[in-house]
């Protein structure tokens, strides 16, 4: 039986032209996953290094700008068609902001080099969207543009100017439609949004009677009145200036055991440390120490 000699060339790896014979094709050259990231990451420090330095020459030397110009654009089209180009666009955080809105403030087409996607400038462009309070832009070589977004959350409707506006917890305006968001609470007064977050915070230690308040109007600067049901016949709560998260404890106490707040109830005073003034529609007035 004739034996099968192992060193007898398999058949992909015989010569394929006459002009090779008698020589054996040398293994080919592949890069891994990390040598083919390595040499991007090469080329990417070529072609920084080269657009900085013609930017500082033109600083330098305020000469041929046009061709400078010219020449970097040259290098980041080589780079980008030799895999330094951006192939993916990656967006976090987003909620309320629309994917879109997103791609378009920061103005990276797919295809673009990577090297020449101004980070700075995308990052403001991505911050001035109405729902965005923070961004991070970064390359990730060889291809990627990753876009972390931090949102604001909105936490009250104010009234200005005869409208409603969104405010955050900073007190800032949100210049975004505010149809959406009619369950939240409506801060009146000038300094009512600066004040507002610190107000809902300390409700919040009563979530049952917050879930009632419908509008808080900010007095002199210094303190507030609350609305509670209903925005035009709802019962009035007027807090203290100092020692309000306590009265709102009192109020929340009272009210579990014996429900003072009801339509018939037009104003609850709270401003005295010691005791509750109450004063209901039909115009009769009650007072007692606070529970």
């Amino acid at each position: 039986m004739r034996r099968l000699d192992a060193t007898v060339p398999r058949p992909e790896e015989r010569l394929r032209t006459s002009g090779n014979a008698g020589r054996r094709p040398g293994p080919r050259l592949r890069l891994r996953a990390g040598q083919r990231r390595a040499a991007a990451l090469g080329l990417a420090a070529v072609v920084s290094t080269a657009v900085i330095g013609g930017g500082v020459w033109l600083t330098a030397s305020g000469r041929a700008e046009a061709a400078a110009a010219t020449a970097v654009a040259t290098l980041l089209d080589a780079s980008a068609r030799a895999g330094l180009g951006v192939h993916d666009i990656q967006i976090e955080g987003t909620r309320r902001t629309p994917r879109d809105d997103v791609l378009a403030a920061l103005g990276v087409n797919l295809g673009a080099p990577v090297l020449g996607v101004d980070i700075a400038a995308a990052r403001r462009r991505v911050e001035d969207l109405p729902w965005v309070e923070s961004a991070r832009v970064e390359r990730r070589l060889p291809a990627v543009v990753r876009v972390a977004v931090q949102e604001r959350d909105p936490v009250a409707l104010w009234q200005r100017d005869g409208r409603h506006v969104l405010v955050d917890a900073a007190g800032a305006p949100i210049a975004a439609d505010a149809g959406a968001f009619g369950h939240l609470p409506v801060v009146v007064g000038a300094d009512a949004p600066a004040h507002a977050a610190g107000l809902l915070a300390a409700l919040a230690a009563e979530p049952d009677l917050l879930a009632r308040v419908k509008a808080a109007v900010r007095v002199g600067g210094r303190r507030w009145n609350l609305t509670l049901d209903d925005l035009a016949a709802g019962p009035q709560v007027r807090l203290p200036e100092e020692g309000l998260a306590a009265a709102w404890r009192r109020l929340a106490a009272i009210e579990r055991h014996q429900a003072v707040l009801t339509p018939q109830m037009a104003v609850v005073d709270l401003r005295l440390p010691d005791r509750m003034v109450l004063r209901r529609r039909d115009g009769a007035r009650l007072s007692g120490p606070g529970a």
